[in-house]
This record gives structure tokens, sequence and C-alpha cells, in this order.
């Protein structure tokens, strides 16, 4: 769920260090919402990162 229908963001990988040094895989997910967003002059529901939010890509219904 966590991808970004405007600019494709999604989840990315790394990994958790602990304070000894060992590593075990974790994830960073998108800041997607649930969004009203205005396609074509009709309101339609998105997920959209909270950057292209920010930035104006979209236009809220």
């Amino acid at each position: 769920m966590a991808k970004c229908d405007v600019c494709g963001k999604g989840v990315h990988f790394g990994n958790n260090v602990s304070h000894s040094h060992r590593r075990s895989n974790r994830m960073f997910f998108a800041n997607v919402k649930k969004v009203k967003v205005k396609v074509n002059g009709t309101p339609k529901t998105m997920h959209v990162c909270t950057s292209c939010l920010k930035s104006n890509k979209v236009e809220r219904a």
C-alpha cells in the first residue's frame, strides 16, 4: 500500500544496526496518505505521499 500514485515513491530497505553492530533487515516506509484529488475535474481517492502534497503536484478536491 505504501506507494505514491503520483511519483511512485515506495518502500526502501536498509539495516537495523545494534550497539554491538549486528545487522538485521528493516524497511523505511514512505509517508503516504489517502487523499481525495481532482483528476480531470472529477474527485478521486488516491494514495499520495506528503512531499507531493506539499509541492502541489496534485489538487485536492
